[in-house]
């Protein structure tokens, strides 16, 4: 069946072409009563504007591409959400483009945005490797980056602090009375757990505290492999009273391990993550983490992406954001 187009709603109506084309524009040529019937009309048969014709006629299309390198990791789904809901709240629809963590693929969609005209594209990379092919793209669309990656690079970006979390982490369980803490699933090839590691390191010297660190071999943070880590962990004799991991699938990962263990959490050991994704505040789970403010990151890199849309010359913009401890009831005092 052929789409419904103005000229149907026309002769229906028993108008005009231009006086149809007038009510969807709210052109103040006509009157209320007559924009009302045309509109309910417009509902009634099914009509939807073309949004290919509009965007010549505005030299924009009112959509933003967003690449994401996951969308099974819970934390880039949620702020995924995020950036909908506000895109959509400031008048634009979102492209997304999954990745795969692939760094050809990442260039491959990044590509097709820009054949699509988007208006502006945001990005979460999946590596630190992406930003120097991408030159060449990026200089075609305002472009905003959601990463901890960009320190060294001339682009616009937004992230947390993720130093700066693993800080507050650390010296919370230090004031609960941890001493041997272990922190569980650094990713060598990721800027992001290379800084929430630092964090953790020099907090640690601060504290006059011996660091423990478990490192991941994987390419990813999952419940998987914080589950076959923490599984190889828990086989051993260990002195650590309390397990910080790199992000909160791993802990999820680890809180499982422990449960087939028979290792109580957090009467034998104390359990923290970083992201404070929502399967984290469950009954079951409520795991004490740090926040990364997904709401406030959306809101920040769409403002963002709008004002280079708007000011494509202006300088770039970076804002770090802060991040905040979330207590809930997997760490315990062991304080004397």
């Amino acid at each position: 069946m052929a789409p419904v187009t103005l000229k149907d709603v026309a002769k229906v109506a028993g108008v005009s072409y231009a006086t149809v084309s007038r009510a969807l524009s709210g052109s103040p040529e006509i009157s209320e009563d007559t924009r009302c019937r045309i509109l309910k009309l417009c509902k009634e048969m099914g009509y939807t504007p073309n949004s290919i014709a509009r965007s010549m006629v505005k030299r924009r299309t009112d959509i933003i591409g967003l690449i994401v390198p996951s969308l099974n990791n819970p934390f880039m789904s949620e702020l995924t959400g995020q950036l909908e809901i506000y895109a959509r709240n400031r008048g634009y629809n979102l492209m997304v483009c999954c990745s795969s963590y692939d760094h050809d693929l990442e260039k491959e969609v990044f590509a097709l945005l820009v054949g699509r005209q988007v208006d502006g594209i945001i990005m979460i990379p999946g590596g630190n490797e992406i930003y120097e092919s991408l030159s060449s793209l990026t200089s075609q669309v305002p472009t905003v980056f959601i990463s901890d990656n960009l320190q060294d690079y001339p682009e616009n970006y937004v992230c947390v602090d993720n130093f700066r979390g693993t800080q507050i982490a650390t010296e919370y369980l230090y004031s609960l009375g941890h001493r041997d803490i272990l922190y569980f699933g650094a990713r060598q090839k990721s800027k992001t757990h290379k800084h929430r590691l630092e964090g953790y390191l020099a907090t640690c010297e601060k504290l006059g505290l011996e660091p423990h660190v478990l490192p991941s071999s994987y390419s990813r943070s999952s419940r998987e492999v914080g589950y076959t880590m923490a599984g190889d962990y828990f086989s051993k004799k260990n002195r650590e009273t309390a397990i910080l991991c790199a992000a909160d699938m791993l802990a999820i990962g680890v809180m499982q391990a422990a449960f087939d263990a028979g290792i109580r959490i957090p009467r034998d050991i104390s359990l923290m993550g970083f992201d404070n994704i929502s399967f984290s505040a469950l009954p079951q789970i409520d795991l004490t983490t740090i926040n990364q403010p997904t709401q406030q990151m959306a809101i920040a890199a769409v403002d963002m992406l709008l004002d280079r849309i708007k000011n494509p010359e202006a300088e770039h913009a970076r804002l770090i954001l802060p991040p905040s401890l979330v207590e809930r009831k997997s760490c315990r005092s062991i304080a004397k």
